[in-house]
């Protein structure tokens, strides 16, 4: 069988900050990014509609080659994932894999908390899905979890925000009403792959003593450990260190905003599904 990328797939630009962890720990690996821009952002979207362009983004890197796919998004992986794992993959493509990101996070979560409690700052469909709770009490059940909808977070980011006085009244705002749900909190999980970019503005206004985990190493750390279980998998994965990005608006646009959260410059192509 011929060897392809790994393919990775996000409703726009936060997945190129999964991509970097995964580049960095895995470089040997071939990976082909997918950015659906056109569409972003999938946060407010409903259930039918992310499982739906999740699914064009998945078989579109099928039909790529890719054997493997990890959808580096937090809201596709709570609304989409399932589904085509159970649904789609054995009708469509029963030799391949589709990943997510919220299992392999929510396996390692509890492992960072002294005392147990922790704090998750998502998007509102992240959190309206329940699917870090319920994955979380699979894992850790003694687990105290609260979680917060910043719904204006990834527009900061993404309009290149996050330097102006507006930014800090919304981070301090969920912040300040997370940490009113539980004040014991220890460790927090930004559960958004855009809010790594924010992280000097939170860490503004977070108490020193409190852990900020954003997931993209974990998710890194735990895709290297699948590879290494799931050698019939891993085997069909190219290994000659390239990094290919598509997107499905502008490419001009893309190659600006992508270079931020992957912290080096891209060079993508349109594609249209």
């Amino acid at each position: 069988m011929e060897k392809a990328p790994i393919g990775v797939f996000d409703s726009g630009f936060g997945g190129l900050t999964i991509l970097r962890e995964f580049t960095e720990l895995l470089p040997d690996y071939d990976f082909l990014y997918l950015g659906d821009n056109a569409r972003t952002p999938y946060g407010n979207r409903s259930y039918e509609s992310v499982y739906e362009f999740t699914l064009q983004g998945v078989q579109y890197l099928f039909s790529q080659g890719c054997h493997l796919v990890v959808l580096a998004c937090n809201t596709a992986s709570a609304k989409a994932l399932r589904t085509i794992q159970q649904k789609d993959l054995p009708v469509i493509a029963p030799d391949k894999r589709v990943l997510g990101v919220i299992r392999p996070t929510t396996e390692r979560i509890g492992d960072h908390s002294a005392n147990g409690h922790v704090g998750i700052v998502a998007t509102a469909g992240t959190v309206s899905s329940g699917s870090y709770l319920m994955e979380i009490q699979k894992f850790f059940p003694d687990l105290h979890v609260s979680q917060e909808a910043c719904p204006m977070w990834v527009p900061l980011v993404e309009t290149g925000e996050t330097d102006n006085p507006g930014c800090d009244y919304f981070v301090q705002k969920h912040i300040d009403q997370l940490l009113k749900k539980d004040p014991d909190i220890d460790t927090l999980l930004l559960a958004c792959t855009h809010y790594p970019l924010l992280l000097p503005v939170i860490r503004k206004f977070l108490p020193a003593h409190i852990r900020v985990l954003p997931q993209g190493k974990i998710v890194a750390e735990q895709l290297a450990d699948y590879l290494y279980r799931h050698p019939e998998i891993e085997i069909n994965c190219g290994k000659n260190g390239t990094r290919r990005f598509l997107t499905t608006d502008s490419v001009e646009r893309f190659n600006e905003f992508g270079s931020r959260f992957y912290q080096s410059h891209i060079h993508a192509m349109q594609i249209h599904f």
